[in-house]
Order: structure tokens, then C-alpha cells, then sequence
């Protein structure tokens, strides 16, 4: 297997993603004008603006009834998404993924108020100028990346929140990045640690956590359906570079020229849903235990995140840390 090259500054990054957009590849479908989601309840993680948006609004215009679960925007952005999709079930919670007293309040509220959800996408991320501790003294990036997804895909799980009795099987779908290919290995000596660092590692920082919440949703997968019959579809996408405000804390002296990088060579946030809504929405994958989409073309894993080693690994880790925080 070829190693792909890595990448560490967010130079780097920003020009491997601007190549990436011109490789041929072979798509692995096209969303049918038949395949909608009448009937089905979504539940969207960092939705209020950028991909989670343009992704709550497109599912929405299928039929979807959505929660939109943000920290900012209610209910004015839950309001553009009706008038752009002609749905008036759209609804916005309260969540701060930073902070687990709040999560465990979206589980309580949606449980209460909506019973059942079918499907859940797994969209929130933040990128930081430098490293900052969240109120329970974790770093933000790792917490928001990846352990608030561990935290509350389980406390969704324990309250049998996900509809399994639907027509068809539930969906879980992380939106992850190919920079989960970057890192050489695992911190397991440090895992949950909390480490300083500037903005010229963040872009390194990113693709780990990527990495972690990639391995999480292939042991999860495991978990999920270790008889013979799937019990969950667990899928896992990069949509490629989005022109969004994910990199809205980098230093002020470069934000016009990443604004115009951005602008001229990455997709709109309308573009790059295209895979999301398709794992959401296709039939296609229906049944399917899992999947991983480059854009709109099917792909392995790293081989880091698909060992069954470090999937056991992580998943004992992240739950002594949980245990030992919380």
C-alpha cells in the first residue's frame, strides 16, 4: 500500500486538498429523484451554519424531519432552513459539545420531545488558534472532535434513542477528513492529556483527532453489529476542503488570503454535501454495516483506524478517561 504524504502546516494541507479536487476517481452513485427521507427524523451536530447547513437544509427539502443541534442561531437559522426547503419540521436545540453537562441535556431533551431519531450526523468540529481547556479541563479540539461523539452516541445508545424497529436500519455518519491518514501512531502514553500548542500545530492536532474519531466509528461499527445480522449502518465520509468558517480563529494577517484560497478552489458547503446526504439518503446503502466515501468515491480506511487493536484500545481508553472526568 502506497503511503499517502503527510502533511503538517496549513499550507500543506490547504494545496493537498486543492489537488485532491482534480483526481479522477469512480463515484460510487448518484442520489435518485425517488430516494427521500419522508417520514425519517435526522439529528445534525454543528448545523447552524457552513456543511452542517447546507446539509440540514438539503435533507430537509427530502422530507427529513430535523433537529438541528448548535450553540448558536436559534432560532433565526432554523428558520432560513424552512423557507429554503419548504419543510416546516425543523427544529433547533441548544448543545455546546465542549461542555458533557449539556450534551447529556440534548439526550434527555431529545428523547422527551422526540422519542426516536433515525438518523444522526456526527458534523461538529472546531479548529483553534491555540490550545484551550474546555470547563471539565480537557483540550477543546480533542473534547469537541472526538470525545463528545464517543459521550454521546453512547448516552443516545443507553437511552434507546435510535429507531430500531424503522424501516431500515438507523444510521450514525461522521463527517471525518482523509487528514486521518496523517499521524504516525497513537499517543496512548498522553491519550486525553491536555498539551500546549500555537496555531502552526493545530493543523496536526486536527488530523489526529480525526484519526481517533475515525477508529471510533469503525470499533463502534464493530460493537454495533457483532451478530451475524446488522443491527446499524455506521458511515464515515471526507467531504474534501469547504469553503466554511471552520478556520475563522487563524491569525487575522492571512484570513483575506485564506478567504480567497477558499473562495476560488474549495467546494461550497452546498457541493460538498453531496456525500452526506448521500449516506443519509441512498438506497444504495441500505443494510450496509458500514462505508467510507473520499468525496463521492469509496475508500478504505487508514489502516491505523481499521485495526481491531487499536479500535479495543481506544474505545477502554476513552471510557477511563469518561469515568475518571466525569
Amino acid at each position: 500500500m502506497t503511503k499517502e504524504k503527510k502533511y503538517n502546516s496549513p499550507l500543506q494541507a490547504t494545496f493537498k486538498g486543492i489537488s485532491d479536487l482534480f483526481k479522477k476517481r469512480e463515484r460510487v452513485g448518484t442520489l435518485g429523484f425517488d430516494e427521500r427521507l419522508d417520514g425519517k427524523r435526522v439529528m445534525i451536530t454543528g448545523s447552524s451554519s457552513g456543511l452542517g447547513l447546507a446539509v440540514a437544509k438539503q435533507l430537509a427539502a427530502l422530507g427529513a424531519e430535523v433537529i438541528m443541534a448548535v450553540r448558536s442561531g436559534i432560532p433565526e437559522i432554523g428558520e432560513e432552513v424552512k423557507n429554503a426547503s419548504g419543510n416546516q419540521k425543523v427544529h433547533m436545540l441548544h448543545v455546546d459539545l465542549a461542555d458533557f453537562d449539556l450534551i447529556t441535556n440534548l439526550v434527555k431533551q431529545v428523547k422527551k420531545q422526540f422519542g426516536k431519531i433515525d438518523i444522526l450526523i456526527c458534523n461538529a468540529a472546531v479548529v483553534v488558534k491555540e490550545s484551550r481547556k474546555t470547563k471539565h479541563g480537557l483540550d477543546e479540539m480533542f473534547t469537541v472532535n472526538y470525545l463528545a461523539k464517543f459521550y454521546l452516541i453512547n448516552a443516545l445508545l443507553k437511552e434507546k434513542v435510535f429507531n430500531t424497529n424503522g424501516a431500515g436500519l438507523p444510521r450514525i455518519i461522521f463527517v471525518s477528513s482523509e487528514s486521518h491518514r496523517n499521524p504516525d501512531q497513537f499517543e496512548w502514553d498522553t491519550f486525553g492529556q491536555f498539551k500546549e500548542h500555537k496555531m502552526a500545530k493545530t493543523v496536526e492536532r486536527y488530523g489526529y483527532y480525526k484519526l481517533l474519531m475515525t477508529t471510533f466509528s469503525q470499533e463502534l461499527e464493530r460493537r454495533l453489529n457483532s451478530n451475524a445480522k446488522p443491527n446499524y449502518s455506521v458511515f464515515a465520509l471526507c467531504p474534501g476542503p469547504v469553503n466554511s468558517n471552520i478556520a475563522r480563529e487563524a491569525p487575522v494577517i492571512v484570513q483575506p488570503l485564506m478567504k480567497l484560497v477558499f473562495k476560488m478552489f474549495f467546494s461550497s458547503p452546498e457541493k460538498a454535501a453531496e456525500p452526506v446526504v448521500y449516506l443519509a439518503a441512498s438506497k444504495d446503502v441500505e443494510g450496509k454495516p458500514k462505508d467510507y466515501l473520499f468525496l463521492m468515491s469509496r475508500k478504505p480506511v487508514d489502516e491505523k483506524a481499521a485495526d481491531l487493536d487499536n479500535g479495543r484500545r481506544l474505545w477502554e481508553l476513552t471510557e477511563q478517561l469518561i469515568e475518571k472526568t466525569f
